[in-house]
């Protein structure tokens, strides 16, 4: 299913044959700059720029000397000959892995904006369709004060955009580079040449570094991706418990053929949204091994270098697809307001309880005394399934104090969502 809904570009950039270029492209960057300061002569340049690898004979080289980058640069080697001697000058290995890092980590950034803006575009659509769609509101799972569909869609186009903007802040983090040896001192390569190559590859300078790029950029940029699969997975959770069968007020897309179960053909399973829930889960584990990897021995030990294989693509693939998948449940998503109307008229009207607590303040009772007298009604309403109106009526002490027109009055959903409009005024949506 991964397959049905995944954009192939996030692949692609998470390929071994796209991180091998990314490589070759930092060491052809440093050997250019280099040749700037006539350290590689011009003849040897022209050939290092066409230079190239070969993953067969990488992996034999790998499995003799147990060094990825090593290996690479053998096979390297391999299309150059003399001019070879020039390649790697005075760098470490990380001064390729995290710079090349940079830009993979950017352009999965770059390619996951494009979901954001995407899934953003869907919830505003279905938020100014549903805007005066009325449903019910809950707490604690227990019936509040209505709503409107288009309100809980708004709260997550908000939620989207701020994800948006932390997602912007993550990507700036990790697209730098370094070019600065072994310790990060510089010795064998200038900080100019490191801030010439960064510039030609789009990246931004590590101001300093040690042997690699620090890893409390990685941290935030994993944690922003786990904080917005959390909110993708409140969202899922909310349709989940719409479409329940005592519920059902939405539904997720159904597709014609599709089943839900292989014994009960009746069965329409929120199945993406519990997918969606799941793997929502990778995240905080990714989340958490990303924080493990800020603290290092010294200039740099390897305790990252492990984990940050699995993590670093597992999170930007999966992310891309479980947006992807959002965004195509709530293109499809199936509303149905006249069972939302139906869920509502279901609690006999007790939801006017604080408009009833309101009135009876304002007919001068204490706020105590009148919540008494409210609630009195309401938990009457609820035990005899019958109207609170006609509970407030036949109560002798509530009519006291306001009359039997007044308490009608009270009735009125259109009361609770006066001020939606200005809600999505706030968000700049018409």
């Amino acid at each position: 299913m991964i397959e049905r809904y995944t954009r192939p570009e996030m692949g692609r950039i998470w390929s071994q044959e796209n991180k091998l270029d990314k490589w070759l492209e930092v060491e052809i960057a440093v050997c250019q700059a280099w040749a700037d300061q006539g350290v590689v002569p011009r003849e040897a340049m022209e050939k290092i720029r066409h230079a190239r690898y070969d993953i067969q004979r990488m992996a034999e080289y790998e499995r003799e000397m147990h060094h990825d980058l090593l290996a690479f640069l053998r096979s390297v080697a391999d299309s150059l000959g003399e001019e070879s001697r020039y390649v790697h000058h005075g760098l470490t290995s990380y001064d390729v892995e995290d710079t090349a890092l940079g830009l993979l980590l950017k352009q999965s950034a770059e390619l996951l904006e494009r979901d954001v803006a995407e899934l953003i575009a869907v919830l505003q659509e279905r938020a100014l369709e549903q805007k005066d769609t009325l449903m019910m509101g809950r707490t604690h799972g227990i019936h509040a004060e209505p709503i409107t569909f288009g309100l809980k869609l708004a709260i997550w186009l908000d939620e989207m955009r701020r994800h948006a903007r932390r997602l912007a802040s993550a990507k700036a983090e990790v697209s730098v580079g370094k070019i600065s040896g072994a310790v990060g001192s510089h010795a064998t390569v200038p900080p100019a040449l490191e801030e010439t190559v960064c510039g030609r590859l789009g990246l931004d300078v590590a101001p300093v570094s040690t042997q690699i790029v620090q890893r409390d950029r990685h941290a935030h940029f994993i944690a922003t991706l786990a904080i917005i699969a959390a909110s993708l997975e409140k969202f899922a959770t909310e349709i989940r418990h719409l479409q329940r069968t005592e519920v059902a007020e939405v539904a997720e897309p159904f597709a014609a053929g599709q089943t839900g179960s292989s014994a009960m053909p009746h069965k329409r399973n929120p199945e993406k949204c519990e997918r969606i829930s799941g793997l929502a889960r990778l995240f905080r584990g990714y989340a958490t091994a990303a924080l493990e990897n800020v603290a290092l021995w010294h200039e740099r030990d390897l305790t990252d270098s492990a984990p940050e294989r699995i993590i670093l693509p597992d999170a930007c693939i999966l992310l891309d697809y479980v947006l992807d998948l959002f965004t195509f449940i709530m293109r499809g998503l199936d509303v149905f307001p006249e069972r939302m109307r139906e869920n509502i008229d279901s609690t006999y009207g007790v939801i006017f309880s604080q408009r009833v607590l309101l009135a009876l303040v304002d007919k001068g009772l204490k706020r105590q005394d009148a919540y008494k007298l409210a609630q009195r009604s309401a938990m009457r309403a609820w035990k005899e399934r019958s109207p609170y109106l006609d509970a407030l009526y036949e109560d002798a002490e509530v009519l006291e104090h306001i009359s039997r027109e007044e308490l009608a009055a009270l009735f009125d959903y259109g009361y609770f969502v006066r001020y939606v409009g200005e809600s999505f005024s706030r968000l700049g949506l018409a």
